[in-house]
């Protein structure tokens, strides 16, 4: 059971600013539109793509971190798992 909580946790917490960037782009993108009343789909989109990327790579080195740790956490937690 913890097992499965930790790993919906890990995946939370790594797609947390992925997600939180991809909305705030998004939201931005929308009142300009709104203002401006340009319904264009590649305008909410190439800024959307232009910010994960920018957010993954700034933050790709502390993701790659958590995993990894998570990743031996569970490895070393075998022995202990099955019996």
């Amino acid at each position: 059971m913890t097992l499965g909580q930790q790993a919906i946790e890990m995946t939370l917490l790594l797609s947390a600013p992925l997600l939180l960037s991809a909305l705030v782009i998004g939201l931005i993108v929308s009142i300009f539109q709104a203002a401006t009343q340009i319904n264009e789909q590649t305008l909410s989109f190439i800024p959307k793509l232009v910010g994960i990327f920018l957010v993954l790579v700034l933050s790709g080195p502390w993701m790659m971190t958590m995993m990894v740790d998570f990743i031996r956490r569970l490895f070393g937690n075998i022995p202990w798992l099955v019996g």
